[in-house]
């Protein structure tokens, strides 16, 4: 079975915007609306500090509280472990946005339902392409793939970097961060 997660590396981020550019494309989101999300910090002290850009999105955690508090079932993990929602069944209640200590969910105006990074779901479940925020990155910032496959690039990268999640092992995040 497919377990989808994805590390993403700040050392190599320049926070250029490509991936969120690139998701909001492919899914035809308004340009106040967002998936991706960057928090820009200053690392170190005077006189050697450096700026750390820290792109985030949905983790997809296998302890999602945004299912937990969903009135109407809408959220809900599908058979490869993508956090999914059923809009015809979101009520925009947004108890999920309050839940989501990521900050990563977003109202659609034109539907009133609340939406998310779906790690370009029916691409990768279909196979014909990686997720459009990593093939967008002109620096190699993201790794997608299996990480219940020992072979696949995601699982070799997280072995190699002991990337961690941003907030430990809280909700079971599934997007790992080299920091």
């Amino acid at each position: 079975m497919t377990r989808y997660g994805m590390l993403i590396n700040t050392k190599r981020c320049v926070g250029c915007f490509a991936c969120r550019l690139a998701c909001q494309m492919k899914n035809e989101l308004e340009p106040e609306e967002t998936f991706i999300k960057y928090d820009m910090l200053e690392r170190g002290t005077y006189p050697s500090v450096h700026a750390e850009v820290v792109p985030s999105q949905c983790m997809h955690c296998e302890d999602a509280p945004c299912q937990a508090v969903c009135p109407t079932g809408a959220t809900y993990t599908n058979e490869d472990g993508i956090v999914c929602i059923d809009h015809g069944r979101c009520i925009g209640c947004k108890y999920c946005m309050a839940a989501c200590p990521y900050r990563a969910r977003v109202v659609d105006e034109r539907t009133g339902s609340v939406d998310k990074c779906r790690f370009c779901t029916v691409s990768a479940l279909h196979g014909t392409e990686m997720s459009t925020c990593v093939t967008a990155c002109p620096a190699g910032v993201r790794t997608f793939g299996d990480l219940d496959d020992p072979d696949s690039d995601v699982s070799r990268m997280l072995a190699a970097t002991h990337a961690t999640p941003l907030l430990g092992d809280a909700t079971k995040s599934k997007i790992f961060y080299v920091r």
